[in-house]
């Protein structure tokens, strides 16, 4: 099976890239979408048919990104610090900052045993007014040694 996820380094974190525009559900709306130029990140969400994120309108929607632990560290904060700073490039990519996210949407493999340090990392990037956010812990990931997955959903304002 193909797996792609923020590996430790920063260069093999994905640079992003617009595709085409794709008719939306109403003709004067554009839906584009924000995929990888990597080329291994690009055939995996190809393959299993998903992008980095989705502009409708001024509404822009994240696809869940996964904080993986690389081997030999021994805290989480590297895992996360990378997780949001993937999620950041998305962000400029599609013309948005942190202060435009409206919904934060955290998925833990130990909501309990992550959440300091996750909240500790978050606190970094995400200032008030806050956006709405749900944690919710769950039993697996689509990524198995994935601790968390970050879903967000962001607004863009007036160029």
């Amino acid at each position: 099976m193909i797996r792609w996820k923020i590996a430790a380094s920063a260069a093999a974190i994905p640079a992003l890239c617009l595709f085409g525009a794709v008719p939306a559900a109403h003709a004067h709306e554009r839906k584009q979408t924000i995929m990888p130029e990597n080329a291994e990140a690009l055939a995996f969400q190809q393959a299993v048919g998903y992008s980095d994120a989705v502009i409708a309108g001024d509404t822009i929607y994240l696809s869940g990104v996964v904080a993986v632990p690389a081997e030999g560290e021994d805290s989480m904060t590297p895992a996360f610090t990378r997780a949001f700073e993937a999620l950041g490039k998305t962000l400029a990519r599609a013309g948005a900052t942190w202060d435009d996210v409206t919904v934060f949407d955290t998925y833990h493999t130990d909501l309990a045993g992550q959440l300091d340090s996750f909240v500790e990392v978050k606190n970094r990037y995400i200032k008030a007014p806050f956006p709405a956010w749900t944690a919710v812990g769950v039993t697996s990931l689509y990524e198995p040694t994935a601790l968390v997955e970050i879903k967000i959903t962001a607004r863009r304002g007036p160029n």
